[in-house]
């Protein structure tokens, strides 16, 4: 499976490529990230969801959880990098939290979407949201 084909299955179950789809929506978690001085000495609430594309593997599951990327793991590490400190920018952390996902070699495609909910009052949120592929 290319790159451009893997992008455009990515975060969907798709049966010909023998791929899962595992997702966290709308975890609300506070953590200490911005560049401004009061964000650097608060939480703040985000709201993340993770979106994984996962290779189903050729021995089937036997019903055991070490046989699945488990969601409530990727939750503890999502937990875990907020509870290193403070990072400036909301793209890092989705970085952090990407590249924590795709250390599981299972995980071809990792989407994570991070939003702000109480920084702009006309907004409901504002965030981002980046993409990241399994490389070799």
């Amino acid at each position: 499976m290319n790159e451009q084909t893997l992008s455009l299955t990515a975060t969907r179950a798709n049966a010909i490529n023998r791929t899962r789809h595992v997702f966290v929506r709308d975890l609300n978690v506070m953590a200490t990230v911005g560049v401004l001085e009061h964000e650097k000495l608060a939480p703040q609430k985000l709201i993340i969801c993770v979106d994984l594309t996962v290779r189903e593997g050729e021995e089937g599951l036997e019903d055991r959880l070490e046989n699945v990327v488990c969601y409530g793991n990727v939750v503890e590490n999502i937990k875990a990098i907020i509870a290193r400190g403070h990072v400036n920018l909301i793209e890092t952390l989705a970085e952090m939290i990407a590249k924590s996902a795709l250390e599981d070699a299972r995980v071809l495609a990792a989407k994570v979407c991070i939003e702000k909910p109480d920084i702009i009052p006309e907004c409901a949120s504002v965030g981002i949201e980046i993409e990241r592929l399994q490389v070799g």
